[in-house]
Formats: C-alpha cells, sequence, structure tokens
C-alpha cells in the first residue's frame, strides 16, 4: 500500500515525505522531482505548454507508481478525479492541513511555483478557498501540520497506517 501526501504547495508534502521514507524504509517518489527530471523545470513546463498539458504529465507519473511507496504529490494533482481514483487503487491519501499563515512563510521568496506567481499570499488564500473541500474529499486520513515537526507529522502517519 502507498500512503500518498497531499494539500497545498507549502504545506510539507516533499519534506515530510522525505522523513517518513527514512523511518519506513520505503522508497519516496515525489511527482513533481520526477516530473523535473525527465521534462525540466516545472515554470518552462507551464511557461511553454501551460497547465493542462502538466497535469496531464502528472496523470503520467501517478499511473506510473508502483507498490509500498510513499509519495509526495504535487498541490494540485488531487483536483484531477482521475489521479484520485489511480491513487486510491494502490494506497491511502493524506491531506497535510496547514494553516494559511504558515504556508505564506513557507513560500516566500520561492520562485519555482508558477501557480504562485504575482502575489503568492493572495494566491494561496484564494487557491486554499478553491481547494480545501477538495482535499478534505478525497483523504482518508487529514494531518494538522502547524506547529509540528515533519518527525512528528511522520510517526502520526505510521502509527494510523498501523492501525488500519
Amino acid at each position: 500500500m502507498n500512503l500518498v501526501l497531499c494539500g497545498m504547495p507549502g504545506a510539507g508534502k516533499s519534506t515530510v515525505g522525505r522523513a517518513l521514507a527514512e523511518i519506513s524504509e520505503r522508497q519516496l517518489v515525489d511527482i513533481d522531482a520526477e516530473i523535473e527530471k525527465k521534462y525540466g523545470p516545472i515554470p518552462a513546463i507551464f511557461d511553454s505548454h501551460g497547465e493542462e498539458y502538466f497535469r496531464a504529465l502528472e496523470t503520467e507519473e501517478v499511473r506510473a507508481l508502483g507498490e509500498g511507496l510513499i509519495v509526495s504529490t504535487g498541490g494540485g494533482l488531487v483536483l484531477r478525479e482521475e489521479n484520485v481514483a489511480l491513487l486510491k487503487e494502490r494506497g491511502k491519501l493524506i491531506y497535510l492541513r496547514t494553516g494559511l499563515e504558515t504556508l505564506i512563510g513557507r513560500v516566500r521568496g520561492d520562485t519555482s511555483r508558477p501557480l504562485l506567481r504575482g502575489d503568492p499570499a493572495e494566491r494561496l488564500k484564494l487557491q486554499l478557498a478553491a481547494r480545501k473541500e477538495t482535499y478534505e474529499r478525497v483523504a482518508d486520513l487529514t494531518v494538522d501540520t502547524d506547529g509540528r515537526t515533519p518527525a512528528e507529522i511522520a510517526r502520526g502517519i505510521l502509527f494510523w497506517e498501523m492501525t488500519l
């Protein structure tokens, strides 16, 4: 069974994913990192081909996933129902719920997120309002991340997995 981390940009999916992979001795697959390895920087993909093309690349990566993995998704990956269905076939989705102020602090100065160009704080606020319901609906587990270390979050997720 895969453990799939989803949530807003800046929620800590990649960071918690690394901690979770380390303590569970599983392989981490970071969908955004896989796309960048194959196709180049995400901002360049958005600039040259657009968001829909990028979303199709995400779906390709989801289709190629194996079993027994820790998976870190991009913030918008679960907005496609096809992705959610594919992920749930082989795993559990974990929503890393993070407060707006924490998100803003974490992405400040990060230019690698094309959907946060312009005013990142305002963009995060709008995205959170638009995506929160979807994250909560698709999640098998919701974990509040504010004020917790990646290791604490990872241990909590593994404890939850043991109860399944």
